[in-house]
């Protein structure tokens, strides 16, 4: 009886030994399992959806969207506004600024040009003498714009005087070259 004691105890410690490796090869198999899952996993990555539901999607995507835009357009506008009116008050500033300017130069201007006829009233009485009292004309200003325009005329006529003299001269230069070229071929 020891002797198949024995052989079953023999044949128990070969099945256990079978099994360790069974449940070694399993646990093999299975630890990887998790991993495979995922990769195995099919993943979807178009669906394909009917055109009805694509056309309530969109629609859906619109009235979400557009209050959004609308009020986004209208801080735009309302800033673009803003802008231009900003614009035009600085350009009016620039405009009134100018004319500042130029009516502080004009005045600068004019009390410069009364300055140096003061200037020049005084030497001419002190040239003139002790009594030189100015005549109507000076105190006239139609009689000074007259004066004005006289002076601008001599100037021009002057001017034309000058152009004609040189006019004259080069004709005389073009009359004697043309005179010296038929003496010169008959030397």
């Amino acid at each position: 009886m020891a002797g198949s004691l024995e052989g079953c105890v023999a044949s128990l410690r070969s099945s256990m030994q079978l099994l360790d490796s069974s449940i070694s090869i399993l646990d093999s198999g299975v630890k990887d399992f998790p991993r495979l899952s995922r990769v195995l996993q099919t993943t979807r990555h178009f669906e394909i959806i009917s055109e009805p539901e694509l056309h309530a999607a969109q629609s859906a995507l619109v009235s979400e969207i557009r209050p959004e835009v609308d009020a986004l357009l209208g801080r735009v506008a309302a800033y673009l506004d803003k802008l231009e009116r900003r614009e035009r008050s600085l350009i009016a500033k620039y405009d009134l600024q100018a004319g500042r300017l130029s009516s502080s130069e004009e005045r600068a201007d004019k009390g410069a040009a009364a300055t140096a006829k003061r200037q020049s009233e005084q030497r001419m009485r002190s040239l003139g003498g002790a009594g030189g009292a100015p005549g109507p004309e000076k105190n006239n200003p139609l009689a000074e714009l007259k004066m004005k325009q006289l002076r601008q005329k001599k100037e021009r006529l002057s001017y034309a005087v000058d152009r004609l003299t040189l006019q004259a001269q080069q004709r005389e230069r073009q009359l004697r070259m043309s005179m010296a070229a038929p003496q010169q071929r008959l030397d």
